[in-house]
């Protein structure tokens, strides 16, 4: 049986953290007073500014980029609520980082996503909370608690708002195929898959189409972009066979290195993000963010009154 709590406590580790603060408004209550500073050589030093004895806390923090910086963070500050002798240590990560590293793909490859697990559960840890994870298995790879929310409700909603004629949902990838029929089941739309290949690390080549899309308008669908070179070439060969529109749609909005430029040039008409992950302010007003903050708050509130989740997870 769950214990159930008398009081919580909401943190994080990044003082500009928009979706901590939405999260915590949505709770009722307002972020709890934590420092996180660094040292000149880069050290990471974490400073409770209130009590936590007994109390049910929650750190609020993507391993986004930064990651390392951000991991280590979460992982110092995890340590500090133990020490202090928290009640219990809830780790929120609406974007897991190095999720992607969740296999051995070749002879001496690491699997880091299960290492990550391993230090969040070592520095004390009670509970993860995340979402959309590259991986499903990965919640495996913990011996503690894993509520893993699904971000295609809040994509499937907006999508049913906007009414798309002749819509098609696309899988940029094999990969992706169970995410995207997620997606068009409760649209009651065809998908369509992209056959491609990876030469190399962050770079994909489109082989073929499974499924029509010609005259169609189509949405690309991801659990994340993060060079947008998938999703870019992606839209480009739909359209060269006859789309048409594309957009696109993905829970984290990651898009390190040539990402802006590529989707500020691409063929799409939208692109749709979920705020797991601060958005980028470069990119152009095809961008829309929608708000994961109420799905974890109540997630969190379900949490901490030891009430049942399950039904955020239909």
């Amino acid at each position: 049986m769950n214990k159930v709590f008398g009081d919580f406590k909401v943190f994080t580790c990044d003082a500009d953290n928009e979706l901590a603060k939405a999260i915590a408004k949505e709770m009722g209550t307002t972020l709890s007073n934590a420092e996180v500073k660094s040292f000149s050589d880069g050290e990471t030093s974490v400073s409770l500014g209130e009590t936590v004895r007994g109390i049910d806390c929650f750190i609020i923090q993507s391993t986004c980029q930064p990651v390392n910086d951000n991991l280590m963070s979460i992982l110092i500050m995890i340590d500090a609520m133990k020490r202090a002798s928290a009640g219990r240590i809830n780790v929120v990560m609406p974007y897991y980082g190095y999720a992607r590293q969740d296999r051995k793909a070749k002879a001496r490859d690491p699997i880091t996503a299960k290492l990550v697990a391993d230090l969040l559960e070592a520095a004390g840890a009670d509970r993860v909370i995340t979402m959309d994870l590259h991986a499903a298995q990965i919640q495996g790879y913990f011996d503690i608690p894993v509520d893993h929310l699904l971000g295609m409700p809040i994509l499937a909603e907006y999508y049913l708002k906007e009414n798309i004629e002749d819509l098609v949902i696309v899988s940029p990838d094999h990969g992706s195929v169970t995410r995207a029929r997620k997606l068009a089941e409760p649209l009651h739309v065809p998908i369509a898959i992209i056959d491609k290949r990876r030469p190399a690390p962050n770079v994909s080549e489109v082989m073929n189409i499974i499924g029509d899309i010609k005259g169609k308008n189509c949405v690309l669908v991801d659990d994340m972009i993060d060079t947008a070179g998938t999703i870019c070439n992606a839209a480009e060969a739909l359209i060269k066979l006859g789309a048409k529109s594309v957009r696109a749609a993905a829970t984290h909005a990651v898009l390190s290195g040539p990402a802006i430029e590529r989707l500020n040039n691409s063929v799409l008409c939208e692109l749709v993000f979920l705020d797991t992950i601060p958005m980028n302010k470069e990119a152009d007003d095809r961008v829309k963010v929608l708000s994961v903050a109420s799905l974890f708050a109540e997630t969190l509130t379900r949490i901490h009154e030891g009430r049942s989740i399950g039904e955020l997870f239909r």
